[in-house]
């Protein structure tokens, strides 16, 4: 029998943020990547999304391990082609991260606009629906045992939000609420095929969709979040995806069905 094939992982949302810097933990840690972004602005959101160049950039930083396709979560198809491009080009699947989410808010919810609502539930929860649906048959079939992994891996990145309320944006705390429950449940679902699955809640997290955040609350930046956490501080990417990594290696086999902050204590004391 020869050496244990390399594990391979299919990261959503990549260009930008925590996804890109989940393609360089993973990178870093012995894995082959599929990045994934839609490359493509919404006109129902205030801000620019994550462009073809910067997911150049990402697979640019460890071009022998990562693949690039252009895959928008709210399109099964693509999210299809980028399993197949796994398969094809590093011959199996092992785990699954969806990084993909927007934001967008600003007003309560008896006044909010329907469009407002639908980006947020299409991308954030039926995308998560989506890359599931389209990445766990090619997990569950790639025996992760021989890949140099203990278990496959499906992890979601919801939000501090996904566990409590948070004014003006309603159906951004719906939608990370939703992937919670979703995950929970493919746990039960996964168990018996080695498969784990597990959310991850940041906070205020140095990303672009934390400049949308401020937006919404008319502060002048994104420090001001700063103020909701124990540590007097923002997250920086990378130590999201660092637990991202954690999730997906060996020494976290006996984790399944786990809802882990990295919050900085916001959700501690209720911030």
């Amino acid at each position: 029998m020869g050496p244990p094939a390399t594990p391979v992982a299919l990261v959503s949302g990549a260009a930008r943020g925590i996804g890109a810097a989940t393609v360089a933990a993973l990178a870093a840690a012995g894995w082959r990547v599929v990045a994934t972004d839609g490359c493509a602005d919404d006109a129902r959101l205030a801000y620019a999304l994550g462009t073809r160049a910067e997911l150049d950039a990402v697979a640019a930083a460890a071009p022998e391990v990562t693949r690039v396709v252009v895959a928008d979560v709210r399109d099964p198809a693509s999210l299809g082609a980028a399993v197949e491009v796994a398969r094809a080009e590093f011959g199996r699947l092992d785990a699954a991260i969806g990084c993909a989410g927007v934001l967008a808010g600003g007003e309560v919810t008896w006044e909010a606009s329907t469009d407002i609502w639908d980006v947020q539930l299409e991308v954030n929860l039926t995308g998560m629906w989506n890359l599931a649906q389209a990445a766990l048959p090619a997990i569950i079939d790639a025996a992760p045992l021989d890949a140099g992994v203990s278990h496959g891996s499906f992890v979601a990145v919801s939000s501090a939000a996904g566990t409590t309320g948070l004014p003006l944006l309603s159906g951004y705390a719906a939608s990370k609420h939703g992937v919670i429950g979703l995950v929970r449940s493919l746990a039960a679902e996964l168990a018996p095929h080695e498969v784990t699955a597990n959310v991850v809640c940041p906070g205020s997290t140095r990303t672009p969709i934390l400049d949308a955040s401020a937006a919404v609350y008319d502060l002048e930046g994104a420090e001001a979040f700063r103020s909701h956490h124990l540590l007097d501080r923002l997250i920086e990417p990378a130590e999201v995806a660092a637990l991202i990594a954690y999730l997906c290696s060996d020494a976290a086999a006996a984790i399944t069905g786990a809802v882990l902050p990295v919050d900085a204590g916001m959700t501690a004391h209720g911030g």
